[in-house]
């Protein structure tokens, strides 16, 4: 068992030294600068990728931040509507092939949105419609068949939570601006008490 767990810990370190780091920067100066100018930071992505997406956005508005969940198979029929000129979209996609998703990022291309591909693999179809992509690399999914969404979608939380706490940190967000948008449960009553929070991060 301890075995399986330090498998997936090498192949989550493999991923994240994958990343191009002028590209990381270069994402979240754009995400900044989005916010900054009245746009607002758009998720989508199909399957597994979906709650990840989900969390992503949940983190951003927790923070008070611009930000929405686009299901890729929805998109084509309304939901394109939500999507702004002045925003920016990642669209999550592990191999880049499925239709729905090389379907939407054409129409955002046509649309002329800001959009940043995700996926482990750059020579997908969906690559050669958008012209950003944020590509790392995935030894394997972790299970017998390496074909269960596992290790990719781990690694997909890991680099969208460090993106949006990293956005809320340049944006200058503070502890009290998280404490006015989560006033519920264990957290809300914690920051409501100031139970085990140094006065140095409430500004």
């Amino acid at each position: 068992m301890i075995e399986y767990y330090k498998d997936v810990l090498n192949t989550i370190e493999d991923s994240l030294n994958s990343i191009p780091e002028d590209l990381y920067e270069q994402i979240i100066d754009e995400c900044v600068e989005t916010l900054k100018n009245g746009g607002k930071i758009i998720a989508s992505g199909l399957g597994k990728n979906v709650p990840i997406c989900e969390k992503f956005v949940g983190t951003l508005n927790s923070l008070g931040l611009d930000a929405r969940f686009l299901h890729t198979n929805t998109a084509v029929h309304g939901d394109l509507g939500m999507v702004g000129k002045k925003d920016i979209v990642f669209l999550l996609s592990k191999g880049g092939n499925t239709n729905e998703t090389v379907d939407l990022g054409v129409h955002l291309k046509k649309r002329g949105t800001n959009t940043w591909l995700m996926s482990f693999y750059g020579d997908g179809k969906a690559g050669e419609v958008i012209d950003k992509k944020f590509i790392m690399h995935l030894i394997n999914e972790g299970d017998e068949w390496d074909i269960v969404p596992n290790n990719s979608t781990t690694v997909y939380l890991i680099v969208l939570q460090g993106i949006a706490i990293e956005i809320g940190k340049r944006l200058g967000v503070t502890l009290n601006d998280f404490r006015v948008n989560h006033p519920g449960g264990g957290i809300g009553a914690r920051l409501s008490a100031g139970i085990g929070i140094p006065t140095s991060k409430v500004h």
